[in-house]
């Protein structure tokens, strides 16, 4: 960031300043997206090779949004007029400007065509499982404004570097000396634990559920006997009559657990061909006192014939009743639906996950009062990736339920992943359970650490009680105007440094 702060200073126009971020982004996302093309090895519809083709044409999309933020920075700075692009005053107001610039590019990314919030820039200042980092600002500035805070935190070479060079004498020498207190004590509260979060625990108990089922053996019939199987003896309550929560990932459940389906799809997918039966052997494994928070997929039917799926969790009680349902908001373009099917279908293009149905939205965040297990909002896989759409503004969950199938996404997509879901427990000061089919799965708490988790590509179980929620945070109050009046008072600083120096001239 410090050297594309350089060049987009040095940019003679502003066709070569776009360029310059749209450069930087396309490398960026090509990189940060690589996992996308994993997905397409999992399937047999279309070559795997075209998996990289689709990261890298998805990257020259993508890669507009620094491009834009660049282009941004560099039509503030020429508001100047002074032409002086060498002085440590014209660094000072490229950093005042690109900041909020990359603010308002990582906000449009994350909902202009349906968007693709993912890997947002601030998540390089997120400190270690036990440390927040920079990351400890997110409940007043929101990830966005994080980002824009590590642009800022950018500039600073290149801003010390011409006060170093604009000094005369020993001063010359003392002006690098900020810069690099500044970046020690940034090393340093991304690397020590943090010793100033709350550490109380909560009433109610969990139990979440990491199967590593491979993504090969996932959606194929004959495997979903052995992954029930492997689920429910990782779920086996420690001692009777234990009231608690049990969370199975996204995918975790392969059979139909729905009444008022045709008959034939019970006898191809549901256990004794029986929706009934295959929830009281559920409520059989959790226990007369547990709850099961699993994923599912629900059928939309019209006539007796399934046009749609939905994306969805289920809760079931120990006694096999199905208490709640939640389908996913914001589903996975060409993922979960193809857009542009009309085009798309015909060139010999499909979705990712297997079937010839589209899946359909549901209405969005949602909270469930469980009663004696709590009230739970639920955000599936995808959807906790979006900064501010991840709570029911009507009524505040005790804590996120975020269920994920990550086997798709090789080793880079779980760590990024599992960093974002962290930001939104930091956003709105809420713990997050998060349980996946191959890893990372973990317990965070509301100030973003992670207080257990499965590593990758392991099976195991986290049992404890589920961290308390803290106060609203602002962000949870203001969501994304926290970032974008961040950005307007960047902006307004800008200005008014440009109109001083006009007045002076």
């Amino acid at each position: 960031m410090a050297v594309l702060a350089e060049l987009v200073i040095r940019a003679p126009g502003w066709q070569r300043a776009f360029l310059i971020g749209w450069c930087f982004g396309l490398g960026h996302f090509t990189l940060g997206n690589n996992w996308i093309a994993t997905a397409f090895t999992y399937q047999a519809s279309m070559p795997g090779w075209l998996g990289m083709v689709a990261v890298f044409l998805l990257s020259l999309f993508l890669a507009i949004y620094p491009g834009l933020a660049a282009l941004g920075a560099w039509l503030v700075l020429r508001l100047d007029g002074s032409g002086n692009r060498k002085g440590p005053f014209a660094f000072l107001l490229l950093a005042l400007a690109f900041a909020p610039a990359w603010i308002v590019s990582e906000w449009l990314r994350a909902w202009v065509f349906t968007g693709f919030a993912w890997n947002p820039l601030g998540i390089a200042l997120l400190g270690g499982y036990q440390s927040r980092g920079l990351a400890i600002t997110v409940p007043w500035v929101g990830t966005y404004g994080l980002s824009g805070l590590l642009v800022l935190i950018a500039c600073l070479p290149g801003l010390f570097w011409r006060l170093s060079r604009a000094s005369a004498g020993f001063a010359r020498w003392l002006w690098p000396l900020p810069a690099l207190a500044a970046f020690a004590a940034l090393t340093a509260l991304m690397i020590l634990p943090d010793r100033w979060a709350e550490r109380s625990e909560g009433a109610v108990r969990y139990t979440l559920v990491q199967p590593d089922i491979r993504q090969e053996f996932i959606d194929d019939p004959r495997y979903y006997e052995g992954n029930f199987v492997k689920l429910a003896r990782l779920s086996v309550p420690r001692s009777p009559g234990e009231t608690r929560v049990v969370f199975w990932p996204e995918s975790g459940l392969g059979d139909y657990i729905r009444d008022g389906y045709p008959p034939f799809l019970y006898r191809m997918y549901t256990y004794a061909g029986d929706p009934v039966l295959a929830r009281e052997r559920i409520g059989r494994v959790i226990g007369p006192y547990g709850l099961l928070m699993t994923g599912a997929v629900d059928l939309v039917l019209k006539d007796e014939e399934a046009v749609a799926a939905r994306n969805s969790v289920s809760m079931i009680d120990g006694d096999g009743n199905l208490l709640a349902s939640y389908s996913k908001a914001h589903l996975v373009p060409y993922g979960e639906y193809l857009a542009l099917r009309w085009l798309l279908e015909p060139l010999g293009a499909t979705r990712l996950v297997p079937g010839a149905m589209d899946f359909w939205p549901g209405p969005g965040p949602r909270s469930f009062d469980m009663g004696r297990w709590g009230k739970v909002g639920v955000q599936i896989c995808y959807e906790i990736v979006f900064s501010g759409h991840v709570v029911d503004p009507r009524v505040r969950p005790d804590y996120i339920f975020n269920p994920s199938n990550d086997g798709w996404f090789g080793r880079w997509g779980p760590p990024q992943h599992l960093a974002q879901a962290r930001l939104r427990a930091m956003e709105e000061g809420l713990p997050v359970m998060r349980s996946t089919t191959t890893g990372i799965s973990a317990v965070i708490d509301a100030d973003g650490l992670i207080r257990a988790h499965v590593p990758w590509h392991e099976a195991g179980r986290l049992d404890g009680r589920i961290p308390p929620p803290h106060e609203p945070t602002p962000f949870a109050i203001f969501g994304n105007w926290l970032p974008l009046a961040l950005a307007m008072a960047f902006w307004i600083v800008a200005l008014s440094v440009i109109a001083l120096r006009r007045r002076r001239r």
